[in-house]
């Protein structure tokens, strides 16, 4: 089953919060998140590629799966169980080709037509959003909210990819995300909300984890 939270840790919002990554991923697993994404915009790629290395054993020791977002050659480097491209990355297909099964493939989707067009052979889910305004991006795409979310369900379940909501999902707002078909909600901020492990707890309490 894919899991209903998939946890972003995001490198930079980390440090603006003076927290450790491994800190928080450590709490985290022990919380039970089944699903992180590595997310260092601006880290190079050496560091990047010893955290991640690192975040691999960490998780595959918690029997948790980890995506490494962008960039393709630290995935494959670190033996992440996947990455995740947006719309300006490599495409999917390509991506397949340096990492192939049972690596998992995710695709950023902000419309119908992106949407349809993610929902390709080799694509193991795809993330629509931002569902609400986020503050995670510098220039995020328009909003689609929760009925572009079940648009996006709608279309991907035909072909069996699950969807993954992203963008301003609060912990109030995540199972209302859910019932509108999403299979999963990504979470950046707001699951770094006071306790971070009884935030994560509350989480997945929330989506039916």
């Amino acid at each position: 089953m894919f899991p209903r939270l998939y946890a972003i840790l995001d490198i930079d919002l980390l440090e603006r919060r003076q927290l450790a990554p491994l800190d928080v991923l450590d709490i985290w697993l022990e919380a039970g998140v089944t699903l992180i994404q590595l997310r260092a915009k601006t880290l190079p790629g050496g560091p990047m590629l010893a955290l991640a290395d690192e975040m691999a054993v960490r998780c595959r020791r918690s029997r948790a799966r980890f995506i490494v977002n962008d960039r393709v050659d630290v995935a494959r480097l670190a033996g992440a169980d996947g990455v995740h491209v947006g719309q300006e990355d490599l495409p999917p297909d390509l991506v397949r080709r340096l990492l192939p099964h049972p690596a998992m493939i995710g695709v950023s989707t902000h419309n119908e037509r992106q949407v349809e067009a993610a929902c390709a052979p080799g694509i193991s889910y795809l993330a629509i959003g931002p569902v609400f305004a986020t503050s995670s991006k510098a220039r995020p795409d328009p909003i689609v909210g929760i009925e572009g979310v079940g648009v996006a369900a709608a279309m991907a379940s035909r072909k069996g990819i699950p969807v993954v909501a992203i963008g301003g999902i609060s912990l109030a707002k995540a199972p209302a995300v859910i019932a509108a078909g999403a299979t999963s909600v990504a979470v950046i901020s707001d699951l770094l909300a006071g306790d971070l492990a009884a935030r994560a707890r509350e989480f997945l309490a929330a989506v039916g984890s």
